[in-house]
């Protein structure tokens, strides 16, 4: 048998990359320039200033009728109740409003708790239960009427 030369095998070094060129952008001005007639010179003439949504952290707020007093952090579906981090302070028999994409219920305050404990008035910062006539959602804000 004969026997086969081996081949010599050249590694090559990968092709170095060039670095980007920077790009130079150039920013609008907000002026216009327009020319009356008769004028030989260009008047400058100042854009309005954009009008913008109220926002609050990115968020778009809804104004609605009453005070903000709490957001929904959790809804339990078979006992029907949601729990609320308040904002103020909430007392039983009064009236609420809870709104959100899909929600819109308003009713009174019959029953709370806090850590299974019941309560008749609940103070700003608690998270508490109440019992609600319909499913609520996550992030739905509730309202004093």
């Amino acid at each position: 048998m004969a026997l086969k030369k081996k081949k010599k095998v050249i590694k090559r070094k990968p092709a170095k990359r060039k670095p980007a060129k920077k790009r130079i952008i150039k920013k609008k001005t907000a002026v216009k320039k327009t020319v009356k007639k008769g004028a030989k010179k260009p008047v400058l003439k100042k854009k309005p200033a954009k009008k913008t949504p109220t926002q609050k952290s990115g968020k778009i707020i809804i104004k609605e009728a009453g005070k903000v007093i709490g957001k929904i952090t959790h809804y339990f579906p078979q006992v029907r109740a949601a729990v609320i981090k308040l904002s103020a302070p909430l007392n039983t028999g009064e009236t609420i409003k809870i709104k959100g994409h899909t929600t819109d219920l308003t009713q009174t305050v019959t029953s709370m708790e806090l850590d299974r404990v019941p309560l008749a008035q609940a103070k700003k910062g608690q998270e508490i239960g109440l019992l609600v006539n319909s499913r609520v959602r996550q992030h739905d804000i509730v309202y004093k009427i």
